[in-house]
């Protein structure tokens, strides 16, 4: 049972352009943090406590409910700490957006919707599974998997608002005889016999090398607690460190390049680690000039040439800055773009609209369907300014004159494509491609037609 009475709210200060936990928490780095029904309170189970946040424009609000009055921890609370170094509160959040702004005249159009976006310093071995689950999923998906893991396998930390708290479970629970079935019984697919293959290698790795996975870590990002160190030069394809971190973790089970660079950067500390997803690679093609030549597909090749881009613009922090264009990206998020950079070439060309309607119609343009103009289908998209929603990127707007069905036969050429490309890079996106076999049937008759 909590200890009554309910912990008293305390504040960090804090603007909302150095942290904003609603994007942060929201962009698909942690898959725990639960968000009130009223929409502005997060509460999560971290290091032994369960952690609730808000914040306003000037503070982060926080308060940390302990298991009971005498837990040890709660006689030396150090939740400020644990916040300051989980937010990676240190670097001067204005200064790196302003860098990477100068740097980069595309992150500079696109980053002004999307401040306060930190990369957040997790536990490495909560990092490497909760990115193991997102193989060819879902946010809303991988944090459901998470907290089902959770649930079953992880400690009760407590219950907030009649809501039980599960912390993350480690290495050790994951690897007993029964879980890889019992995972798949919670709908983990394919993705249980990864997660139960590779806790059994990481608890025989950290017998053998004590600290194994810790030892991964980027010296200048320490763990809580820990003495900072130095990490090396930079070179193109990143620091050592960063480049051995990424080799061993390719060697365990449902780990890919993309997956090895999600936990390097969110898990590790490491920087410079570019996941290059489909999506990111969509971004790439749009906004790089990537998908011509040698780089036309999402290739091994490729996969590199485009981490090396972005080191190349941001330097030691190119997944930081990359993570801002991935979040500017994401669907959830697109209301952004249109709300704040767009508003005035949207009511612009609203205007225009207007205008040629009333020279249409003077001039007789606009008649039936059965005539030779324009019909009312026709005259319905002109009319309207329609939000892209497909591959070309969410939240920019542009005129369409062509009908919304030529529009879908198009999104749905690039997805095959995209899949094509993807079933490459992540040959496991295959079996999970089966349970949508009309997808899959498309992908393979755009192959014999070749």
């Amino acid at each position: 049972m909590l200890a009554p009475p309910a912990p008293e709210w305390r504040k960090l200060p804090i603007s909302l352009t150095e942290l904003c936990i609603n994007t942060t928490l929201r962009c698909g780095q942690s898959f725990r943090w639960r968000k009130t029904p009223e929409g502005d309170q997060w509460s999560m189970a971290l290091h032994g406590r369960i952690i609730s946040l808000h914040q306003d424009s000037t503070h982060l609000h926080y308060r940390a409910t302990f298991p009971s009055p005498a837990s040890p921890q709660s006689t030396s609370d150090n939740t400020e700490a644990l916040l300051h170094h989980y937010f990676n509160l240190s670097p001067n959040l204005s200064a790196l957006y302003n860098s990477w702004s100068l740097a980069d005249s595309n992150f500079a159009r696109r980053a002004p919707a999307f401040t306060g976006i930190r990369i957040l310093q997790q536990d490495a071995w909560e990092a490497l599974i909760g990115f193991i689950c997102s193989s060819n999923n879902n946010i809303s998906r991988i944090g459901q998997m998470v907290h089902k893991l959770c649930i079953h396998y992880g400690p009760l930390i407590g219950h907030l608002d009649g809501e039980a708290y599960h912390d993350f479970p480690t290495p050790r629970a994951l690897i007993g005889e029964g879980v890889e079935a019992h995972l798949r019984e919670l709908g983990f697919g394919y993705r249980a016999k990864y997660l139960w293959k590779t806790a059994r290698m990481v608890v025989q790795k950290e017998e053998e090398t004590e600290g194994w996975l810790e030892g991964l870590r980027n010296p200048e990002r320490p763990k809580l607690g820990g003495k900072e160190g130095t990490a090396g030069e930079m070179q193109e394809g990143g620091r050592d460190g960063y480049r051995r971190a990424h080799e061993e973790l390719l060697a365990l089970q449902g780990v890919g390049p993309k997956v090895a660079d999600c936990v390097c950067l969110m898990g590790l500390g490491w920087g410079e680690a570019v996941p290059v997803d489909t999506h990111v690679w969509q971004i790439a093609v749009r906004d790089y000039k990537f998908g011509k030549g040698k780089h036309s597909s999402l290739t091994k090749a490729t996969y590199d040439a485009v981490g090396n881009k972005f080191r190349a613009l941001w330097g030691k922090e190119a997944g930081w800055a990359h993570s801002v264009l991935f979040t500017a990206d994401l669907k959830s998020f697109s209301e952004r773009l249109v709300s704040k950079i767009e508003r005035s070439e949207m009511i612009e060309q609203s205007e225009q609209i207007e205008q040629s309607e009333q020279i249409g119609k003077q001039q007789g343009v606009v008649k039936q369907e059965n005539g030779n103009g324009i019909n009312d289908e026709d005259e319905k998209v002109v009319k309207k300014e329609i939000k892209t929603e497909d591959n070309k990127g969410e939240g920019e707007s542009e005129l369409k004159t062509t009908k919304s069905r030529k529009r879908k036969v198009t999104t749905t050429v690039k997805s095959e494509f995209v899949i094509e490309s993807a079933i490459k890079m992540e040959p496991e996106l295959h079996e999970t491609l089966l349970e949508d076999g009309s997808m899959l049937d498309r992908v393979k008759r755009r192959r014999r037609v070749k």
